[in-house]
């Protein structure tokens, strides 16, 4: 009975010790969901803000981490009026009808010296206009600006990476616009 015990406490002792994600808020006036992408052979820039998200940071085991971030649509721009008008219509974005993006991360793979920089990925699932396919992004998280060396209560991380608007049903003004839109996410959190 009792080496049964001693087994017992031996199996639960390491699940006491590991430490759970802990939530961080989004700073959405420091945070920024961007994207490139080509208008006729010209680069051009644009954001989605973010409508919610739900972001946990475990610093022990950061492939334990997750995110699930959902962006506002009907609020997307460009740096041109009929740009933005094209991205919200029924052949790219459909905002009528589909008025968010969502980004639910499915895994962590950390670089080689364990960290969420310097080669580090998050995959997951995005949905846009319905459709859901998995994607993966490069990640780095940081310390913000001003923090103290040892202070971990405001982070920040930056994701990258491309995708097929087509894969998404996004195929309007296919004559116009590139396939390829590149993201470019800041986002800055705090616990």
């Amino acid at each position: 009975m009792f080496k049964a015990f001693l087994t017992a406490l031996a199996l639960t002792l390491p699940l006491c010790a590991v430490a759970a994600p802990v939530a961080y808020a989004l700073e959405a006036a420091k945070s920024k969901v961007g994207f490139v992408f080509t208008l006729n052979n010209n680069a051009a820039k644009g954001s989605i803000p973010i409508k919610s998200s739900n972001i946990q940071i475990d610093l022990n085991a950061l492939q334990r981490s997750s995110v699930d971030v959902t962006l506002d649509v009907r609020k997307a721009r460009t740096g041109l009026f009929f740009a933005t008008e094209a991205l919200k219509g029924a052949s790219v974005l459909h905002t009528k009808k589909f008025d968010t993006i969502r980004f639910v991360s499915t895994g962590i793979r950390l670089c080689p010296s364990g960290q969420l920089s310097g080669g580090a990925q998050i995959s997951g699932n995005l949905t846009i206009r319905g459709v859901t396919k998995p994607v993966t992004l490069n990640a780095t998280l940081f310390r913000q600006s001003g923090t103290d060396a040892g202070d971990l209560s405001r982070l920040g991380f930056r994701l990258t990476g491309a995708i097929s608007r087509a894969a998404f049903g996004a195929t309007g003004y296919k004559d116009l616009v590139d396939d390829t839109i590149r993201l470019d996410i800041l986002a800055r959190v705090r616990s």
